[in-house]
């Protein structure tokens, strides 16, 4: 499945929902959701994982890619749903570094 996304405003957070996946074939989709999601002037922009089935090593590089254009026009970024092993992923690339990692509790 290819990347696609939903953007909606959680506050003055902009809320984007991936789904699919992160490969090299995601640049235009990723950059679009980007675009999409700074237009609406949020203080920071959320990316939800909680969809997103793969993720390789251009995804990682587009990623990067991302957070140096959020970095650069001053828009934090976090990230939200990410598995563990993705946690895992983002923390050894260093990744965890740039961008905010939002762990949701366990459900009861």
């Amino acid at each position: 499945m290819t990347l696609a996304f939903e953007l909606d405003m959680r506050g003055d957070t902009a809320a984007v929902r991936l789904t699919g996946r992160i490969d090299r074939d995601a640049g235009g989709i990723l950059e679009h959701a980007y675009v999409a999601a700074s237009a609406v002037g949020p203080a920071a922009v959320e990316l939800g994982f909680d969809d997103v089935d793969y993720i390789n090593s251009s995804g990682i590089a587009l990623i990067v890619g991302l957070l140096a254009r959020a970095r650069a026009e001053g828009l934090p970024v976090r990230a939200a749903g990410l598995t563990p092993h993705y946690r895992h992923i983002f923390e050894i690339t260093r990744l965890s570094d740039f961008i905010e990692i939002v762990v949701q509790p366990a459900p009861h």
